[in-house]
């Protein structure tokens, strides 16, 4: 993602969602009106964080994050989200 035109303030962070499962393990194809939100995704920009507390993820790495966290945003056709790091729960 070199060149992604955003810099998150403080403790903001900006994912790129994972690809929404196209099939179950089984093989069934599932429509776009039932597929889930993803809940893991890739950093591609990072904030410094707060004054005492700097930001602990970095780009590349993937993270798993609330079904609901984040806000939506598009950016030069490609679809982000923008959320607190508080709202990640785990770096997989």
């Amino acid at each position: 993602m070199a060149g992604l035109k955003i810099k998150p303030l403080a403790d903001r962070v900006v994912v790129k969602p994972a690809e929404a499962e196209q099939k179950t393990k089984s093989g069934i194809i599932i429509p776009d009106t039932a597929k889930e939100k993803p809940q893991r995704g890739e950093v591609v920009a990072a904030g410094p964080g707060k004054k005492d507390e700097p930001t602990t993820v970095k780009v590349g790495d993937m993270v798993l994050y609330g079904k609901y966290s984040g806000t939506e945003i598009n950016i030069e056709g490609n679809d982000y989200l923008i959320m607190k790091e508080s709202d990640i729960l785990a770096i997989v």
